[in-house]
């Protein structure tokens, strides 16, 4: 297994673990042998939201959108971590950018699928 892979592989563990600061470092860790790697930002996005560190997980979200901004994952992170520091509107902005990616991607396997709704109340997810 590469470096990468296994600062990753930690990383995951110690984000079980809640144990998110170090999570980050190992996160940090793999990122700097691959700093546009989208799989390990996602994992650092995650663990500094869980850390409380709103503005650096926007800050990652943004670069995963710079790097692939059809990852709906990370507009959904987005919208999550803006819902998280009251940033209603731009939650609601990101969380239709995923809705819309999402649905151009099943609009491949099924041009039938209807477009997606507006987005409505988008509830905050509480740790």
């Amino acid at each position: 297994m590469s470096d990468k892979l296994q600062h990753y592989q930690k990383g995951l563990e110690l984000f079980g673990q809640n144990k998110h600061e170090e999570a980050i470092a190992e996160y940090r860790a793999a990122l700097e042998l691959d700093p546009e790697w989208t799989e390990g930002l996602h994992g650092l996005a995650m663990a500094q939201m869980h850390a409380g560190k709103l503005d650096d997980a926007i800050e990652t979200g943004l670069k995963i959108v710079e790097i692939d901004k059809e990852d709906a994952f990370a507009h959904t992170s987005l919208s999550m971590f803006y819902m998280r520091k009251g940033m209603i509107d731009e939650a609601e902005k990101e969380g239709a950018k995923a809705r819309m990616i999402s649905w151009k991607e099943e609009l491949k396997n099924n041009p039938q699928a209807s477009p997606p709704g507006p987005a409505g109340n988008i509830p905050v997810v509480d740790d």
